[in-house]
């Protein structure tokens, strides 16, 4: 079954939490919106690290899109009564960024960057526990970011492992 679009919703164009949600539009790109947002989300990320964003701060911006992006999207939900719709992509955008944590501090080799868009994208969609089941049973704009959020972190730790055994070291 086919997810309801914002793109019926009257007001979009002038709400500040459209144009957050879609990641300033992206998500309205076609076809495969998330994948849109999350190449957005790794384009924006590169430029962070290379201007120097550290894990903790990197985290943290994590975390301050994640709760201003749950109470919009939350908001959205109330307006629209549609939930995730695929437009949302904020949710790839965070994701994303915590798929290059382990990358903070390395050359900036597009192979690992394009590694950690490949994997993020690989758990998004194919949502392997516990992604699938945080998807299924967290309503509202957190759930909408959780899974996302989730395979982040899983990518995060493919590539966090890969480097610790130096089979990434040919990419560093």
């Amino acid at each position: 079954m086919a997810k309801v679009s914002l793109r019926t919703w009257e007001g979009r164009h002038r709400s500040f939490a459209f144009w957050w949600v879609t990641a300033l539009g992206s998500g309205m790109l076609r076809p495969a919106p998330g994948t849109w947002g999350s190449l957005l989300g790794v384009i924006a990320g590169y430029f962070m690290l290379k201007a120097g964003v550290d894990q903790i701060e990197m985290a943290a911006w994590v975390i301050g899109v994640t709760i201003l992006s749950t109470k919009l999207i939350g908001s959205i939900e109330a307006i629209t009564g549609i939930h995730d719709a695929p437009e949302i992509v904020i949710d790839e955008v965070a994701g994303q960024w915590l798929a290059l944590l382990p990358l903070v501090g390395l050359t900036g080799s597009p192979f690992l960057f394009a590694l950690a868009f490949l994997l993020f994208r690989f758990f998004d969609i194919l949502k392997p526990w516990p992604i699938g089941w945080l998807d299924r049973q967290v309503s509202g704009g957190f759930g909408v970011m959780v899974d996302d959020l989730v395979a982040g972190l899983m990518a995060a730790i493919v590539i966090w492992v890969l480097l610790t055994f130096d089979l990434l070291e040919w990419a560093i």
